[in-house]
């Protein structure tokens, strides 16, 4: 099969296109022929030597972990996936590839109207929204998924999804939400689920994205220095909860604005966290997590922006649009 993967770890000229083998479903498995594949920075990090726990050492390596295609091998034991389906997903990585095997319970149907572009770039931004806000106690708790997620997709059966800890509280009617990054893959989703739900979303974008954020719902603010006080003068009652999409001084403002440092999630500064005593995204994504997403996506109440498509042996030029840290929506590889 043909693969953007990579034989030495670098910068993204290490990525190019190669003939590997084609893998092979194995029992709970099933294979699926990728159309698109989402591009994320956890790509970039993978590139350049992260190795994400459970994943086996060694090169070559292909990255991507989220992905939409059809499936064409379902490894013995399956039960509600069918070959044929229409689908999208999650992994760790192998994303970036002609096919791409799974265990079955890391599908879910894709509706026929979702574009395969979104599809393939809908799921890392789309879980990884919902189960920050989640963290920070803005909306419904998690176990509330099962309430949502679809009775009526053919070929699928959904997996119970993960439940709030006890004692942990709900969102408070008229939060105010502090979002770094909001123009981003991330944030976009965040914006309009925190919206959705009944928060007041403060957005932190450069200032060509502000009429965009607007027409999510949000009240945009400029990066840059004296954010903190713009951020106060539009919300002159505080902020009760800040998602950090961007890092550095981002985060240090949500420090100064949010009292409960419960309340603050970030996505950018792992190293950061424990000693700061922030939160971190936990590993919770699942398939009923995102069949209740792509069920909100088909209701109208989410709006999924790709900025750009590039083909399979393109994927390094991707990663170079990637690591600029600027733009607005997603990045995927479409493969034919």
């Amino acid at each position: 099969m043909r693969a953007a993967a990579f034989s030495e770890y670098g910068g993204p000229d290490v990525l190019r296109l190669m003939e590997l083998e084609t893998p092979e479903a194995g029992a709970g498995q099933v294979r699926v022929r990728v159309r698109a594949a989402g591009v994320q920075p956890y790509d970039c990090a993978v590139r350049a030597g992260w190795t994400p726990p459970g994943v086996a050492p060694g090169l070559p390596k292909i990255p991507g972990n989220e992905f939409a295609g059809v499936v064409d091998q379902v490894g013995s034991g399956v039960e509600g996936v069918f070959f044929g389906a229409e689908v999208l997903g999650f992994g760790q990585v192998q994303a970036y590839a002609e096919y791409v095997v799974v265990p079955a319970t890391h599908v879910t149907a894709k509706p026929a109207g979702m574009p395969w572009e979104v599809a393939g770039g809908f799921t890392a931004g789309a879980q990884t929204a919902h189960i920050a806000l989640n963290e920070l106690r803005i909306g419904p708790g998690a176990g509330s998924i099962r309430s949502w997620a679809r009775s009526d997709q053919p070929g699928l059966i959904q997996q119970p999804g993960p439940e709030r800890p006890k004692g942990a509280s709900q969102q408070r009617p008229g939060d105010t939400l502090l979002i770094h990054g909001a123009a981003g893959s991330v944030g976009t989703v965040a914006v309009q689920l925190a919206v959705l739900w009944g928060a007041r979303v403060i957005g932190t974008a450069r200032e060509d994205n502000h009429d965009y954020l607007r027409s999510l719902g949000a009240t945009p603010v400029a990066y840059g220095e004296g954010l903190l006080d713009r951020v106060r003068a539009v919300a002159p009652d505080g902020v009760d909860a800040a998602l950090d999409g961007a890092g550095g001084d981002a985060l240090d403002v949500s420090l100064e604005l949010v009292k409960d440092r419960d309340r603050i999630l970030t996505l950018v500064e792992h190293d950061k966290a424990a000693d700061l005593g922030v939160r971190l995204t936990p590993p919770l994504r699942s398939a009923e997590r995102l069949a209740a997403l792509v069920d909100l996506y088909e209701k109208g109440d989410l709006r999924i922006h790709v900025r750009r498509t590039f083909p399979l042996e393109r994927a390094a030029d991707a990663h170079r649009e990637m690591e600029t840290g600027h733009g607005r929506g997603k990045l995927v590889v479409l493969i034919d």
